[in-house]
Order: structure tokens, then sequence, then C-alpha cells
């Protein structure tokens, strides 16, 4: 039956592969139920409860994928966007985390209508290259800020705004020992190195008497009540969140272009064309997934990277996924250690995903200024403006005049004209 539906022989694997590609998915990528919490926690958000909608989220996300598409790929909420949701939407905007929900919940619908429609590849290949690699790179160095901050690597100051913190405090020095750690045993290939990076900061934590040790190892589930269908759609409705709403779906976007693509040429699935077969199911799948998360209580969930790890271990079916969804359901009992998780603990892990984000930087075009120099803007824009939203927008805007002003008129493209110019009028009007 198995064979029949998933054709696990037409694609060169067995079960007993895909079994194996999927526990080596999940554990490249499990980080996240413990990052997740700590993050959104920030906004207000009840870290239980997030603990328990990112492991729904990603279970059924990925089962959807798997069942519907019959891909390998995981889903789970993605990072940056998390960030931009506790940070910049709650923390600097301050709206209610509600209301950022609700932005979720929107920008997921208008992400399933575009996957329907043939505006989903318009709007890609409108967007110049260098500024889809610059959001990359700018969301990665966003992370970057805050995992030093929440590391007390940078503090804030009066007369400089940042300044290096007490770099002999014990939580600095064991998350700076967690991120050697972490990148030491992915060069070695070693699953899971996140996961095992966080985890042993956080025990050595605990036998210092840096931080509590949790309360026990498996328990029942937190309540998922206090964020359950707490979404204010009406609210993220209003005119001042459209640019909210935008934000979290332009980096949806193209995050999932990019990761499916990648994902599909590294299994074989991209036809002599060029296509990707499928390509409306997963897509509908993956913004599907953002309308589910913000109802059970997180930011946008989406396809993860980390399930190239899978693939490289044989994954090449909905199995794959399906083995990845039974994991994260598997993890609900063990949110007590979740919970218990502290910030210097996490940092590492967001350090690292920081890091891998902003390898987009090489493939910059170099030797064209007008390419290169606008892409800087909206890279360097999100950590110090600490917002997705504006350094996208002075991304924009840098392209398009820099190309109007340098006779280049023709490289801005009639999107790449309209955003900037709405841009623009927000900043403008605040």
């Amino acid at each position: 039956m198995l064979n029949g539906y998933f054709r696990l022989t037409e694609r060169g694997t067995t079960l007993r592969t895909e079994v194996v590609a999927g526990l080596t998915t999940f554990l490249t990528m499990a980080y996240i139920i413990f990052v997740n919490p700590e993050i959104l926690s920030a906004a207000g958000m009840d870290k239980g409860a997030v603990f328990v909608a990112t492991c729904l989220a990603a279970a059924i996300s990925t089962a959807i994928m798997g069942l519907y598409a019959n891909y390998p790929i995981a889903l789970a909420p993605g990072m940056g966007l998390n960030a931009y949701f506790a940070f910049t939407v709650v923390g600097q905007l301050g709206h209610p985390w509600q209301v950022a929900l609700g932005a979720v919940f929107v920008s997921g619908i208008l992400f399933m209508v575009i996957s329907v429609l043939p505006i989903r590849e318009w709007v890609i290949n409108s967007i110049p290259r260098s500024q889809k690699l610059a959001i990359a790179a700018g969301i990665g160095f966003f992370l970057g800020i805050i995992a030093l901050k929440s590391a007390g690597v940078v503090v804030d100051h009066p007369a400089t705004l940042v300044t290096v913190g007490n770099l002999t405090e014990p939580t600095l020095l064991l998350a700076a020992a967690g991120f050697v750690v972490i990148v030491a045993l992915d060069h070695r290939k070693v699953p899971g190195a996140i996961i095992i990076g966080i985890l042993l900061v956080t025990v050595v934590g605990i036998l210092l008497g840096l931080s509590p040790p949790p309360a026990g190892v498996i328990d029942v589930p937190p309540s998922l009540a206090p964020t359950f269908l707490q979404l204010d759609i009406p609210g993220a409705l209003g005119i001042g969140l459209v640019t909210i709403v935008f934000s979290f779906l332009l980096v949806d976007l193209f995050d999932n272009a990019g990761t499916l693509v990648g994902l599909a040429h590294r299994a074989g699935f991209i036809d002599k064309e060029g296509k990707v077969p499928r390509l409306r199911q997963v897509l509908v799948s993956d913004s599907g997934a953002a309308m589910l998360g913000s109802v059970l209580g997180t930011s946008t969930t989406t396809s993860y990277i980390e399930s190239a790890a899978g693939i490289n271990a044989g994954g090449r079916t909905g199995v794959t996924a399906l083995v990845v969804a039974v994991l994260f359901v598997l993890a609900l009992v063990f949110a007590p250690i979740a919970t218990a998780i502290p910030a210097y603990a996490t940092a590492p892990a967001i350090l690292f995903v920081a890091c891998i984000m902003a390898r987009s930087l090489v493939d910059f075009e170099w030797d064209d200024v007008t390419d290169y120099v606008p892409a800087i803007v909206t890279a360097l824009a999100m950590p110090f403006t600490f917002s997705i939203a504006t350094g996208i927008g002075l991304g924009f805007i840098a392209y398009a005049l820099i190309k109007i002003v340098s006779g280049r008129l023709r490289d801005a493209t009639p999107a790449v004209l309209v955003l900037a110019a709405v841009f623009i009028v927000k900043f403008a009007i605040g």
C-alpha cells in the first residue's frame, strides 16, 4: 500500500531508508522546539503553549506535505520570521501578539492565492536576484544581533547604541562554547548538531547553578489554550499592518521558493525543462501551514532547508515527511525540558543559523556596483533598524533610485518601482 501511494520503488528508495531519512531530518531541525518558544515568549506569549503550537504546527504541516505533495520536506515555524514577529511587530511597533498572529494568517491566505494563480511566478521573477539574496542575508544578520544580545555579547550604550558586554560572564562563556561545539559537530556531519549544542549548554548551566533544572524529563503537554484561536484577524487588516503582512508574505514567498528549488534539485525531482513536479501541491501545503500555525499560536510555518539532511540520507517520498511528523508529535511529552531551556543556551543555535543564512552574500554580483550596493543596504538595514520590513523597504528604494540615476532604468522592473513607491509613502506618513 505504501509503495503504491508513495511510489517508493519508482523513486529508488525503501521504507527503511525513508524512516532513517525522516529521523535524520528531525534531528537537524528539532532545535526549533526549544528556540521558538524562547523567542516568542519575548512577545508575551505563553512559553508552554508556544511549545505545543510549534510541535503541532510542524507535525500537521509536515504530514500534509508528505501525504498531499509526496515530498520529503519538513515544515516548522521559520527562523527569522519568528524574530521579526516577536522583536519588531510586537516589541518595536507595539502591536499585540494576537494581531501579529492575525497578520501571519492573512499573509498565509495571500500566499495561497498567489500559489494557486500564476501570480507567484511573476512576483518572484520581478524581484531582482540581488534583493532576494539580500533578504536572506539580512535576516541572518537580524538573527545574529538577537543571538549576540541574548548571549550578552552586545549590550545597549547611551553614546554608541551598542557596546560589548561582560565577556567574563559565565553564561556568555557557556554560549560561546556552545557555538563552537555546534560548528564543530556540524563540520563532522553529526546529525542533530544544533540540538546537541543546546542541550549540552543547558546541562552544564544547570550543573553550575546558572539556571534551575527542569521539573522533569517527560510530562503531559502544557495547555494550548493561551494561544489557540487567539489571532486577531480584524486587527491585522488595519492600514498600519499592510507592510507587516507584506513582509511576512514576501519573506515566506522567497524563502519557500529558494528552499523548494534547492531541495527539489538535490532530490533529483526537477525535470529536463527545469520544472518542479507537483509544484502547486507543495505551495498549497506551505501556504496552508502558515495559516494553521497562526491558528495554533505560532509565527509563520514554512519549509525547512534542513530537509536536505534527510534527502542526503536517501529520503525521496512523503514517507520521510510522515516520520518527521510523528517525531514532532512524540516530542510533545518533553515539554519540561523545552520550557527549562535558558536564553543563553538557544543563543548559539540562533547565531549558527544566522551564519548559515548570511552565506547568500557570496552570490552577489560584486562587479556591478548598482546591484550589490542596494543589496547591502537591505542586508544592513534589517539588523540596525531591528526590522525586516524596514530593511526590505530601504533596499527597494535604494535599488530603484540608484538604477534610475545611473541610467539603468531597464533593470528596475515595474514591480520594483511600485514597491519602492509604496515604501516611500509608508515611510513618509509613518
